[in-house]
């Protein structure tokens, strides 16, 4: 299980950077980043920010001590009307079949889940309104007709894949997130539920 620093050190050599040419990206000293690759010291928030974008990590990676998180996030833009005029999720199942070969796709369902606040206030809405309970779930579902998720196996690494109508961002995983035991799994504000794999073509 890696720290903070070691992850921070280990994703500064995999991008081919110095302590000094991260520190000068950064504008911070290399006694800066040699402090936070030995642990002696921490980026601050903003600063933790920018080493993510700069080596194409995510903020939860460097900071996860465990839990499923993604390593690499790739974003590539897509022209769905190249496609034809099929339906859309048929569209974007075919996208992630020619990125992904040889995988095994599962489709995902994502569930955005509602912050302390939505919740206050759905309970809020609930009491003094007719408006039924769950009311901002929906409208956060809402938000997210037009991606469709995926979790693909391929080659001993798994990949979690969200296609919109304008791009596909592929994320390779730390760590298995689903297996015969496990159907769901979270990263972010969403949770996820496994609804098999796609038929081939």
């Amino acid at each position: 299980m890696s720290t903070l620093g070691e992850k921070i050190k280990d994703t500064r050599k995999e991008a081919g950077l110095t302590q000094e040419e991260l520190a000068n990206k950064l504008m911070v000293s290399r006694q800066a980043v040699t402090k936070w690759e030995t642990e002696t010291g921490l980026p601050d928030i903003e600063n933790l920010k920018l080493i993510a974008q700069l080596l194409s990590v995510s903020v939860d990676y460097l900071l996860n001590d465990g839990e499923t998180v993604e390593k690499s996030i790739i974003k590539e833009a897509i022209d769905l009307s190249k496609y034809g005029k099929q339906r859309k999720k048929g569209i974007k199942d075919h996208i992630v079949r020619e990125k992904f070969p040889k995988g095994t796709i599962h489709t995902l369902v994502g569930l955005q889940k509602s912050t302390k606040g939505e919740k206050r206030m759905d309970l809020l809405l609930l009491l003094l309104t007719d408006t039924p309970s769950g009311i901002l779930d929906l409208i956060n579902s809402l938000k997210n007709l037009d991606k469709e998720f995926y979790l693909v196996s391929q080659e001993n690494k798994q990949f979690f894949v969200k296609v919109t109508d304008e791009f596909i961002e592929s994320r390779q995983m730390v760590q298995k997130v689903l297996n015969q035991k496990k159907e769901t799994f979270e990263i972010g504000e969403f949770q996820f539920i496994n609804c098999g794999p796609i038929a081939p073509e």
